[in-house]
């Protein structure tokens, strides 16, 4: 096994770890009151399913819908962050109306429910999981290297 396999490995590893842990915590908070509270779950649910067939089946198939389904999760993570926020910022309204601009700002800022930045978890496994799939071997080779184009040796 070479080191880049050994790379994908413990990334997926990692990967699996965090998927398990943010699965757990949606739902042992019960983040399922809206249909926004479930896209979370259920795109952690498919990634927990896809990782197997990525382990099982090193085609490209898996690793394209691998991409597709992280992107989703990089989408997911920017909207939750922002459905967060839009959340904290009603709340501090509709407990203390004379709040405005940046005191609304900041008293949001420190209030601690919904966590504005917990949706960055998200995208970080979504990067994470773009990162595995780079330059996969599965996928179909480039025609030509950026260092064959400039007459490089690799």
């Amino acid at each position: 096994m070479n080191t880049l396999e050994s790379f994908r490995r413990f990334l997926l590893v990692v990967i699996f770890l965090g998927l398990l842990g943010i699965e757990a915590e949606l739902l042992i908070e019960r983040h399922t009151e809206t249909i926004w509270h479930w896209i979370p779950i259920v795109l952690v649910a498919l990634a927990l399913l896809l990782l197997g067939w990525l382990v099982s089946a090193r085609r490209a198939v898996p690793i394209r819908a691998w991409q597709v389904l992280m992107l989703a999760f990089v989408v997911s993570g920017f909207a939750g962050t922002g459905l967060h926020w839009r959340g904290k910022i009603e709340f501090k309204h509709d407990t203390d109306p004379s709040l405005s601009g940046v005191r609304l700002w900041w008293e949001a800022m420190k209030s601690q429910s919904p966590p504005a930045l917990a949706p960055g978890a998200m995208i970080q496994l979504g990067l994470l999981g773009l990162v595995y799939a780079y330059r996969h071997p599965a996928l179909p080779a480039k025609s030509k290297d950026i260092s064959e184009d400039r007459g490089e040796d690799k």
